[in-house]
């Protein structure tokens, strides 16, 4: 357990809800595209693509369609944006919304750092209030849509400590990806990546000493 930990950051999609990448796989076999064809097409350019313009809600989904297309194109296939945006609904994953009732009932602070993106029209369905329902548990969430930056832009990480009042040292971030657990664990932040969520949660008792129901 390390003691000077006082704030617990969790991304949300991979994390908390199931991986987006494994809807993209099955759309990607599904019309005979190469396997992780649209992971390749964000991560060309990742900074100014339409994926990055798109998080930092610089174009709207509409731009969005096109600009991946024509991006999809460029590598020679057929993919609208539109068709990658209906896919990021993950599922809930329980365990780890138990996981995260149980670090605030043991104290800590928690905020959720989400890179996402502006949904044109309001979605009123049931999953879409358990979703917001998640989120009013954190003391702060910070959207990529909102702040103008993104992970890994290193800014997105210290608005998420100036929020919790917190220094980086004193947080652990829970992420699925490596490029976004880089920047956060050069400003000192302990960090675990997130692929079977059960060992990530065994990497956070450790941490933390928070035990967490299997």
């Amino acid at each position: 357990m390390t003691s000077d930990i006082r704030a617990v950051l969790w991304d949300f999609g991979g994390v908390i809800l199931s991986s987006p990448f494994e809807a993209f796989n099955r759309y990607e076999s599904e019309r005979q595209l190469p396997s992780d064809i649209i992971r390749t097409i964000n991560a060309q350019n990742p900074d100014s693509n339409a994926w990055a313009l798109l998080e930092r809600n610089d174009i709207t989904p509409a731009q969005f369609d096109a600009l991946f297309a024509e991006e999809a194109q460029r590598l020679g296939h057929h993919i609208p944006g539109a068709d990658v945006l209906a896919l990021l609904s993950g599922d809930v994953r329980q365990h780890m919304v138990d996981a995260l009732d149980a670090v605030l009932d043991a104290g800590f602070l928690t905020a959720c750092l989400t890179n996402n993106v502006v949904s044109e029209t309001p979605d009123p369905t049931p999953r879409q209030a358990e979703v917001r329902n998640i989120m009013s548990r954190f003391h702060h969430v910070v959207e990529s849509s909102k702040v103008g930056c993104r992970k890994p832009e290193p800014r997105f990480y210290e608005i998420a400590c100036e929020l919790l009042e917190v220094s980086p040292h004193e947080c652990v971030f829970l992420d699925d990806l490596g490029i976004n657990l880089k920047p956060a664990a050069a400003m000192g932040m302990r960090t675990i990546k997130v692929g079977d969520p059960h060992i990530a949660l065994q990497e956070l008792t450790e941490l933390i000493g928070v035990k967490f129901s299997e």
